[in-house]
């Protein structure tokens, strides 16, 4: 025995000594041991084996080891029972205690400080019993249940270790069989203390537990394992087997999977208690949702075809399948404990790593809940693949439990990675490398024209929960302007731009730097890709591709923004568009277009500008002029044609016809005038009219001249409208949102919103298609006037130049007849017959042209009055102001009556 061992028994022996010492007297004196206060030999070596016995057993205490709260709990006792000092005291002694570490220290203190407790309490109970030395407190809290309690198991092993090998004096062959039935100290004392007779080896009420010569204990762990045999079939480590089958999918011996009843279960017909059948139940619960977990797993990876899975579902297979492997582990952990015996109290020596059902219910808490959390996982998921499936699994992750909120995050990052690298690989390079069509976004084959507008877009169903609406659309503009870079405007720079946002954010341009939980290093490098990139492409839309200086060429020539040259194409296809629309030749407008050109300051833009503007004949009708199939059109080119598209410049050649018809009408009106103006100056052809012809030549040249001028103050106002309050100020905002455009779907957007200004401003929108047919019945009643004004004014021509061919026929007559003194007529005479025929059919004709013109003039009047009432009633704005615009000095309201024929 070293030093170790023998300081140890030392201190035990003098406890026990002091127990027995200040233990009550007996009720008659020992005569063996003359101070009653003094215990003897006999009674000593007793209490000794007992304690030592106590000491080494694997009893631990019901409560937990908390050192603090144990000290706390004495200095409590103390201080309630008035002992204040006391408990100063033994805080001070404390605080020496717990402070001393080192070698020679005691490790387990709490174990001393609950020992101490016990003995206190002890000591307060001895002083209400007069019993003998053997029924001592020390010995009567032994028997219930205070000193089997004293200590730890780690203090009891140290203790049993060091007092193993005690003398041969103090522990003798007895001792040895104690330790070994120790284990059963604590079930049979329960039992026999529930017991009113005393039997043999008992004294007072209290076991004598040195020597049990009749084995009461062994009777009693008999009685007991008969008892059991009787209620169970089966044996609990059977049990333990076939659970722990069944919790890997395979069937025991006699726990098996029932098809009927969907579960492991015990057969009806095995005398199981109900009890155990219940936690054989419960227990069997994790089996079953290991075979729903295992079962996907099988299928997607071995039945199912490659495109139903996809990557995303791969992954989810491999993540579910890594839990499955730890699984495995815990499982083969509790099979090597199974294969230890179960004690149930018998006084052979046992292992304490075995496993029984009640530790399967502990050691499966935390396994089920994990199993139950992949089982709804996998019913969740079996119809979903990719972003669709990610979303659905991290609906799941909102949980305020640690445990379930760690596991779903480990398997969101195993998930999410294939989803993640399609992101980084779609932000970064442009790829799309979705086999499976497991990505939010989606491509299909289109022209180049069109692959910004129709090429990418999003599947909604694929996008995740945890990727905002707002980011996805930027993670789909970032990609398709990395693709319109490289197909159309066959460009490199994104890749710099590319890198450049990677290295901003620390991101690597590899696979594996994004991953589930790291929403905002995405949206950094999602943010950073987009802003270089885009800046990259504006830059070159505006300096390689000059789409603003494209937008104004357009502006010019399909807007009619070119004055002059718009006067000189009118004047020089004049004459061939007032052909039918079948006999006009494209090639010789191509030849006036370019005659208009180089005539204009159109001549001076670029060539690049000049060779994209064409001629271009619209779908025509039989009976059809060319002045209604002619147009202009403007190829923009790759890749301005993906802003400037089919239907786009369908949109500007619309605004082309409008703008082209109110020219016309203001070259037809201004032809008029050019007709009507020379006829001011023959005054001196009126005085020679009969009088009749004479008033209506007047009143039809004043019904013509009063309805050109109210024509040409309509024109000229909404032409004036239309060219600076719509066109200029469209133009004006247009380049102040292109300048501000932070990307491509800006510019779009901005255009877009330039061309729907110019066509609702216009009379062109949807919203005012009747006031637009109003308008161009309008135009059509001043071409009509134009074609009436020329008839008359031609006709006006015509008897001026008869009557002056008169006149002068009239003097060569005089002359002749006066040589032959002829006086048979008189001067004049030619207004004979002649002039009466000649007065009738001027009459007539002035008369006809003034009713024409009545007729064009009421018409006019009409439809006008129905168009000005329709303008306040529109929704945009700027039309409900065009008749004040267009009324501002009243002129409609002065010249109504006159519209109306009422001329004096």
């Amino acid at each position: 025995m070293d030093d170790g061992d023998k300081r140890a028994l030392d201190l035990v022996k003098e406890l026990v000594h002091r127990l027995l010492s200040t233990s009550p007297p007996p009720p008659t004196p020992n005569s063996l041991n003359p101070n009653p206060n003094l215990p003897s030999d006999q009674q000593f070596h007793q209490a000794l084996r007992y304690a030592i016995r106590i000491l080494s057993s694997r009893m631990t205490p019901s409560i937990s080891a908390d050192e603090s709260a144990m000290a706390e709990s004495i200095k409590r006792r103390l201080a309630t029972q008035g002992k204040s000092s006391d408990a100063l005291t033994f805080a001070d002694v404390y605080s020496k205690f717990s402070s001393k570490t080192g070698p020679g220290s005691v490790k387990n203190k709490w174990a001393v400080l609950y020992l101490l407790k016990t003995v206190s309490e002890d000591r307060k109970i001895q002083k209400h019993q007069s019993n003998s030395v053997a029924s001592s407190g020390f010995l009567s809290s032994a028997l219930s249940g205070g000193l089997p309690e004293l200590v730890g198991s780690e203090s009891n092993r140290n203790l049993k270790g060091k007092l193993g090998k005690t003398e041969k004096g103090y522990i003798d062959g007895s001792l040895n069989d104690e330790f070994r039935n120790l284990n059963c100290l604590g079930d049979n004392s329960r039992s026999l203390r529930g017991r009113g007779d005393v039997g043999k080896g008992w004294s007072g009420g209290v076991l004598i537990v040195s020597k049990d010569p009749e084995n009461l204990r062994d009777m009693a762990y008999k009685e007991f394992v008969d008892l059991s045999k009787e209620e169970n079939e089966v044996p609990e480590e059977a049990l333990v087997r076939d659970v722990l089958y069944a919790c890997q999918g395979i069937d025991g011996k006699y726990v098996k999977y029932d098809k009927n009843a969907d579960g492991y279960v015990l057969p009806d017909w095995m005398k199981v208690p109900r009890a155990t059948r219940s936690v054989v139940r419960k227990l069997c619960e994790l089996g079953w949702l290991f075979r729903k977990v295992k079962g996907y797993i099988s299928e997607s990876m071995d039945q199912f075809p490659a495109q139903d899975v996809g990557t995303v579902g791969q992954a989810f297979c491999a993540a579910l399948q890594d839990e499955l492997s730890e699984y495995y582990k815990l499982l083969a952990v509790l099979e090597g404990q199974a294969m230890n015996p179960i004690p149930l109290g018998s006084g052979g020596a046992c292992s304490g790593n075995y496993m029984s059902l009640r530790r399967l219910s502990v050691w499966f808490a935390e396994p089920i809940v994990k199993m139950r959390l992949m089982a709804v996982l996998v019913d969740n998921c079996k119809s979903l693949k990719g972003g669709a499936m990610a979303g659905a699994i991290h609906m799941h992750a909102q949980h305020g439990d640690p445990l379930v909120n760690d596991f779903m995050k480990r398997l969101l990052r195993r998930v999410c990675s294939p989803l993640f690298e399609m992101v980084r690989r779609w932000v970064l390079e442009g790829e799309l490398e979705d086999i499976f069509a497991e990505f939010f976004i989606v491509s299909q084959t289109v022209k180049d024209e069109s692959l910004w507008r129709e090429g990418y877009r999003l599947h909604a169903h694929m996008l995740p929960a945890f990727i905002s609406q707002s980011l996805a659309k930027q993670i789909l503009r970032t990609g398709k302007s990395i693709n319109f870079l490289r197909v159309c405007c066959d460009d490199r720079g994104w890749a710099d731009a590319a890198t450049e946002a990677a290295t901003a954010v620390g991101t690597t341009t590899t696979r594996g730097s994004l991953g589930y939980g790291e929403t905002d290093a995405l949206e950094s490098l999602v943010t950073e890709a987009a802003k270089r990139i885009d800046k990259h492409l504006l830059e070159l839309m505006h300096k390689r591709y000059m789409f603003k200086e494209h937008c104004l060429a357009i502006k010019r020539y399909l807007l009619l923004g070119q004055g002059d040259f718009v006067q000189y194409l009118m004047d020089i296809v004049g004459p061939e568009l007032s052909e039918p629309a079948n006999t006009i030749s494209s090639f010789k407008l191509a030849t006036l277009l370019e005659s208009a050109v180089t005539s204009s300051n159109a001549q001076y833009d670029g060539c690049d500008i000049r060779s994209r503007l064409r001629v271009k004949m619209m779908p025509h009708n039989t009976g059809d002029r060319g002045w209604d199939v002619f147009s202009l059109e403007y190829d923009a080119g790759v890749p301005l044609n993906t802003i400037f598209t089919e239907s786009v410049m369908t949109r500007y050649i619309r605004v082309f016809n409008f703008l082209w018809k109110l020219r016309r009408v203001e070259h037809a009106l201004t032809g008029a005038w050019k007709t009507m103006k020379p006829n001011c100056i023959t005054s001196h052809f009126f005085s020679k009219l009969p009088q009749a012809v004479k008033f209506q030549l007047i009143l039809t040249s004043r019904k013509c001249q009063v309805l050109w001028d109210e024509m040409n103050h309509f024109v000229s106002n909404l032409q004036y409208y239309i060219m600076f309050e719509v066109l200029e100020v469209s133009w004006s905002n247009f380049v102040k949102e292109m300048e501000l455009a932070k990307d491509l779907d800006d510019l779009l957007a901005a255009h877009e919103k330039y061309l729907f200004s110019i066509l609702e401003k216009s009379l062109l929108g949807e919203r005012s298609q009747d006031l637009n047919k109003t308008l161009f019945v309008l135009f059509d009643l001043i071409l009509r006037f134009r074609s009436h004004a020329d008839r008359l004014y031609e006709g006006i021509n015509e008897l001026q130049s008869r009557t002056a061919e008169s006149s002068t026929n009239s003097r060569d007559k005089v002359k002749s007849r006066g040589k032959s003194n002829d006086k048979s007529s008189e001067p004049g005479s030619w207004l004979g017959e002649g002039r009466k025929a000649f007065t009738q059919r001027a009459g007539e004709f002035l008369r006809n042209m003034g009713n024409d013109i009545d007729a064009i003039g009421k018409d006019y009047a009409t439809i006008f009055e129905g168009f000005i009432s329709q303008l306040p009633v529109q929704q945009h704005i700027d039309l409900k102001f065009l008749m004040f615009r267009l009324n501002f000095t009243e002129f409609y309201s002065q010249l109504r009556p006159i519209t109306r024929g009422n001329l004096f």
